[in-house]
């Protein structure tokens, strides 16, 4: 852990804004860069968006258009919070949240995930897998789940 970085998944939520000032936390701990990083999943429709588009790869567009702009605002709130040393690699992936996240970890040899749960619970929680935990029981390094 004391030499690789912390992947922390944002969905842009105020639960994942909470997971990433753990993952602020743990970086300045241990002294390694963060991998913040927003996995697009495929729209349902275009109605759900209330987005007015000409085609799918037109919402595609302004849904990667609109998670840049959101990653980069969270940069800049990052960077100030971090030691000098340290940076923030922002990162825009496309499709099943579970596979990117697991996917990225591997990848990129990460040391630690630092992901938010959603808390969800009964139906709900039958009906929206729980990433989180799916995580915790597949990832090959530590995952750290913050409600």
């Amino acid at each position: 852990m004391r030499t690789r970085q912390i992947l922390c998944p944002t969905d842009f939520s105020e639960t994942a804004s909470h997971a990433l000032s753990y993952a602020i936390e743990m970086a300045n701990l241990y002294q390694v860069n963060i991998r913040l990083v927003h996995v697009m999943s495929k729209p349902y429709g275009e109605h759900n968006y209330g987005i007015i588009v000409e085609s799918p790869e037109e919402l595609e567009t302004q849904l990667e258009a609109y998670s840049e702009e959101k990653l980069t605002e969270l940069v800049a709130q990052i960077e100030p919070a971090l030691d000098d040393v340290l940076s923030v690699t922002p990162v825009i992936r496309s499709g099943d949240i579970f596979a990117n996240i697991l996917e990225d970890s591997v990848e990129n040899e990460v040391g630690m995930i630092v992901i938010a749960s959603h808390g969800h619970t009964g139906l709900s929680h039958m009906l929206n897998p729980n990433v989180a935990e799916a995580l915790a029981n597949k990832a090959k390094c530590p995952v750290l789940v913050v409600k």
